[in-house]
């Protein structure tokens, strides 16, 4: 499946029981030798009883992460393609929240993605709370004062304002500052062009897969930062590499809505090899 070209493989963990190491996961995520993917999606029967479903996400690394807008999206329409939930809203558990689920009359999914939050630990970032932040990085050779706004959409993210979206170095400094010492887990980095109060331009770079097409919790932290510091309305057109995005978020107290298509691309069965010494 895929998100605005976020790409997804979805597994039923309800229908089809199974285990799968970090291994065997690198596997499935090679775009040569498995099927590739920006994130492997697992639906599985939720630990709490507030929740229809477990949201479970791993980069193509291996490594799991707590949260992903795009994947949630794809997320809903699977479940509701497949007979697995009879209708939305959906409310389904993930790492560190509860989102909420819904499938307009258009297609379009819109996901309840909870509050942001804003304090280092929530991300975590090692340092005094502040509106913005700043350090120097080195990438390409040369060290770049940068500025940057923190923001926990249940996942880390460290978001730049830009002038020229299209040149930023997106790769070089992306790689680099989510390897800062500042933050311990790592943090996606969005690189956001403001064009009006209205609309963005936004590109980023995510832990554990590098630049991707879409970033759903990355477009929330952007437009959040930018509405927290009174550069956007509370209403705005995200445009990404794979398409648009629609950001909703009515300040402090309230969750960020985000509205955005879902796609299946194919369905199809693979057959991994056993797990050494578990005999699965």
């Amino acid at each position: 499946m895929h998100g605005l070209g976020n790409d997804f493989v979805v597994i039923d963990l309800i229908s089809h029981p199974a285990s799968l190491s970090s291994e065997q996961i690198r596997e499935l995520g090679n775009r040569h030798r498995g099927i590739g993917f920006d994130q492997l999606l697992m639906i599985d029967a939720p630990n709490r009883p507030d929740a229809d479903f477990l949201y479970r996400i791993f980069n193509a690394d291996g490594s799991e992460v707590e949260h992903c807008g795009n994947g949630a999206r794809c997320f809903a329409k699977y479940v509701l393609d497949r007979g697995l939930i009879a209708n939305s809203p959906i409310h389904v558990e993930t790492a560190n929240r509860l989102l909420t689920l819904h499938r307009n009359t258009d297609g379009q999914v819109q996901v309840d993605m909870g509050e942001p939050e804003f304090t280092p630990a929530s991300l975590p970032l090692d340092a005094q709370q502040q509106d913005s932040y700043q350090t120097t990085v080195n990438a390409d050779g040369s060290d770049h004062l940068i500025e940057f706004y923190a923001v926990s959409m249940g996942n880390p993210h460290a978001v730049l304002v830009v002038s020229d979206c299209e040149n930023a170095p997106v790769k070089s400094l992306g790689a680099r500052i989510g390897k800062l010492p500042l933050f311990p887990q790592g943090v996606n980095v969005g690189f956001m062009e403001i064009q009006d109060r209205n609309h963005i331009r936004l590109r980023v770079f995510e832990r554990g897969a590098g630049e991707t097409e879409a970033c759903g919790t990355g477009a929330c932290a952007a437009v959040v930062a930018g509405i927290k510091a009174g550069l956007l309305n509370n209403t705005v057109t995200a445009t990404l590499n794979g398409g648009q995005l629609q950001i909703n978020w009515q300040g402090e107290g309230h969750p960020v809505l985000m509205t955005g298509p879902a796609a299946t691309v194919f369905e199809g069965h693979i057959t991994l090899p056993k797990r050494a010494g578990t005999g699965e």
